[in-house]
């Protein structure tokens, strides 16, 4: 495969013509993503959708990590719990998610409080709430 990813931050994914099913390709690293079997796949990855929260899940859990490692609190897992619903209507399309957090460990409810803030300072939180601008070409 070739990387055109230039140290930028990339993923490449391929379909081939095994219907649904995807490879990602992201820093050596390869997901397997698909679409349920009621959608006409195979079921053999996590679908888009769901990518999609994992990647705001993961995120969030790092970066609260990493925030409670260097404040040294003594917090032993955290567990982030996303769900996702569309709204449709006649005139626009609202995306809902919600984003539970529990943490196991000796913490305050002001440290718990100042945790809620650093979730939303996840880089990936920053990108989904801010205007993102998406363009796409097709390359020979």
């Amino acid at each position: 495969m070739v990387d055109h990813c230039a140290g930028a931050a990339c993923a490449i994914v391929e379909t081939g013509k095994d219907h649904y099913r995807t490879e990602i390709h992201a820093d050596g690293h390869v997901i397997i993503s698909d679409e349920p079997v009621e959608l006409g796949g195979k079921n053999e990855g996590i679908n888009p959708t769901l990518l999609l929260l994992a990647s705001l899940g993961s995120c969030t859990s790092i970066t609260l990590r990493m925030y409670a490692d260097r404040k040294n609190w003594p917090i032993d897992k955290i567990r982030v719990e996303l769900y996702l619903d569309v709204v449709k209507s006649e005139l626009q399309q609202t995306t809902f998610i919600k984003r539970h957090i529990h943490f196991e460990g000796d913490i305050t409810e002001e440290q718990k409080s100042r945790l809620l803030d650093i979730a939303d300072k996840c880089p990936l939180h920053k990108v989904m709430t801010n205007p993102i601008v998406i363009s796409t070409n097709i390359l020979d």
